[in-house]
């Protein structure tokens, strides 16, 4: 693609058949703000902020789709009580001129079997250094049952006014692990050779297509590298890629790199905030982060568009739309998406730091990004997902807990 055909990120752009202001999409960031599983006022006035603040779509993370499969206990699954707060969140979104997406995976090993009630599930039996637990190996009935929640998810999706929804096949969620030889040992249909890894997350792709029919926006998340020695790597995310596309199962692919269960901060770049990560964590954890904690959360140099040079090669590699992230902080950063001819950009970091970021750089393109990617922002997803540089209020301490806290 040339400059001159390169689109501009800030006009109105087709995503499926959602119409979106814009091409910025606000990424997936898990808001700590849900409680006992339903929307919080403080979760609707997350989103609301971005939606005010000039994104054409923001996204829901993370909605597990079932109780098993949460990363947190007051995490989001698709349950009847679930679904009234829903609605007033999509509607408040909607209201402020943005499309809304929900997020919707199966945590898998990365998943907290202690507030779960219910073990973690793994394409292999598998030890969780972060729970000090072991995942069992999902069955086949297991395998089954995951891709028909999916479906569900997506159904119910589109009964809470939701414009798409974003598939979690990345960062060695339950999809994820099944693509990884790392941690997939299997050795029937959904082990061993690369199609047969792909299986699973191919399955779920289809499941929701065919629930959703078109109705909504179908993205799927998926890793090209899972930053460990031994992980899925971009060539084998390459020919995945190409699967999905002749499935005819997405609107658009959005690349993501690391591993919530052994390298998290693979993705993010930048400094690993291991004093603030420790200070949040319960015993014996707590000692554990402090002893090998550099171990695990590894700092990786920072630069803008980090993600672009192996992205570029899934880009060569399909016709699909595609959304770029990491490192999209400014204006210079989504053109240069744009003419590496990718459709969309996912933004996280930088919003979280200023909500309002888009509609400044409306008015002025030359207007920087004010995140330094400290990544203090990431252990705050425990008690409520904020840049520690500004002072936000909430209202999470007065009401949780309590029927003002929620939304009906």
């Amino acid at each position: 693609m040339t400059t001159t055909e390169a689109p501009d990120a800030l006009a109105p752009a087709q995503l499926g058949p959602v119409r979106l202001r814009n091409r910025v999409i606000k990424a997936a960031t898990y808001e700590g703000l849900s409680h006992k599983s339903l929307v919080t006022q403080d979760l609707v006035d997350f989103h609301v902020g971005y939606a005010r603040g000039g994104v054409g779509m923001t996204t829901v993370a993370y909605c597990a789709v079932s109780r098993e499969g949460r990363t947190d206990r007051h995490q989001i699954y698709w349950t009847d009580e679930a679904m009234p707060g829903l609605r007033v969140l999509t509607e408040a979104v909607h209201a402020q001129g943005a499309a809304i997406a929900a997020q919707i995976g199966h945590g898998g090993p990365v998943a907290n079997p202690k507030g779960n009630g219910a073990p973690a599930l793994s394409p292999s039996r598998h030890f969780h250094a972060t729970t000090l637990s072991w995942a069992q190996e999902a069955s086949l009935t297991d395998i089954r049952r995951v891709t028909e929640a999916h479906a569900q998810a997506a159904r119910r999706a589109i009964d809470a006014g939701f414009d798409a929804v974003e598939i979690h096949l990345g960062h060695n969620y339950l999809a994820s692990s099944f693509l990884s030889p790392r941690i997939n040992h299997r050795t029937d249909a959904y082990g061993g050779s690369l199609p047969n890894r792909a299986r699973f997350a191919r399955e779920i792709m289809r499941a929701v297509h065919d629930a959703v029919g078109g109705r909504i926006a179908v993205i799927a998340k998926m890793n090209m590298d899972d930053g460990v020695p031994g992980g899925f790597w971009l060539d084998e995310a390459i020919p995945v890629a190409q699967w999905l596309e002749q499935d005819g199962t997405v609107d658009a692919l959005e690349m993501t790199a690391g591993s919530s269960l052994l390298n998290p901060m693979y993705l993010f770049k930048g400094d690993a905030p291991l004093r603030e990560f420790s200070a949040i964590m319960p015993q014996p954890i707590k000692l554990g982060v402090k002893a090998v904690g550099k171990r695990f959360l590894r700092s990786y140099p920072y630069r803008d568009a980090y993600l672009l040079q192996d992205a570029r090669q899934i880009r060569a590699a399909v016709k699909l739309p595609m959304i770029l992230l990491g490192g999209i902080t400014d204006r210079a950063g989504m053109d240069l998406a744009m003419r590496e001819g990718f459709e969309y950009v996912a933004m996280a970091r930088a919003l979280l730091r200023e909500p309002d970021l888009i509609n400044r750089l409306r008015d002025d393109a030359t207007t920087p990004s004010l995140c330094i990617h400290c990544n203090k922002c990431m252990p705050t997803n425990f008690t409520g997902t904020r840049c520690v540089l500004v002072d936000r209020d909430t209202t999470r301490r007065e009401t949780w807990g309590t029927p003002a806290g929620y939304v009906k």
